[in-house]
């Protein structure tokens, strides 16, 4: 049964127009932020809304930000393989639902993923052409005085996200794109300029224009 999804999730893959986009990085990094303000000047890119176990944050609205579902429900979606890549992250599970992957897919819009490390490195597995965007802080003391600021989390959990994020800094050279994010706009313009670059990819542009293309003698 995993063996046919994946082999399905492949093949509409190789035949799609849109891109598939993960973007990962530290707590604190600004990811998020990053992620808000490009979809709201790009709304043509579908955001895949990840599951997870823990409970919302002040602000968070389930099924925008999260969807926020129980371990016994999250563990239903793995027995159903409903979930297209999972993690255990600081006690708790996320994982990307594969429904708005596979409708985004079919329809041939881009796709980005707001995940860890562990979760990209599985979708890169499934698919070799993801497009893997690592954003960085300035340096670990900025990145400690954001959690601060955030006021979302004790003292010990920053601790602990502090330690862990330098181990999940080790895995940026698996992106193939790394955005330092010390000048929120600058980080912004650069995160919009590797979307617009990858759009111009041959294989994404060909499928998108695959009249054009063979109207040219070129087979796609």
């Amino acid at each position: 049964m995993l063996l046919l999804c994946v082999n399905t999730l492949l093949s509409l893959m190789s035949h799609a127009a849109g891109n598939v986009f993960v973007v990962v990085a530290p707590s604190g990094a600004g990811k998020s932020s990053l992620v808000n303000a490009l979809l709201a000047q790009d709304p043509s890119l579908c955001l895949s809304v990840s599951a997870t176990t823990r409970a919302p944050r002040s602000g968070e609205t389930d099924g925008k930000d999260y969807r926020f579902v129980s371990k016994a429900d999250f563990a239903a979606m793995q027995q159903a393989d409903q979930l297209l890549e999972w993690a255990e992250v600081h006690g708790n599970f996320y994982g990307t639902p594969r429904d708005q992957i596979d409708q985004a897919i079919e329809q041939g819009r881009d796709v980005l993923l707001e995940i860890d490390w562990q979760g990209a490195r599985q979708v890169k597995r499934l698919f070799a052409q993801t497009i893997g965007i690592f954003i960085l802080p300035p340096s670990i003391q900025v990145l400690e005085q954001r959690l601060q600021l955030r006021g979302q989390d004790s003292q010990e959990v920053i601790t602990r996200r502090i330690q862990a994020a330098s181990d999940e800094i080790l895995h940026a050279p698996e992106c193939e794109y790394v955005i330092i994010n010390q000048d929120f706009r600058i980080a912004l313009a650069e995160l919009t300029e590797v979307i617009a670059v990858a759009r111009l990819r041959y294989g994404s542009q060909s499928a998108k224009n695959k009249a054009l293309f063979a109207s040219l003698g070129l087979v796609t």
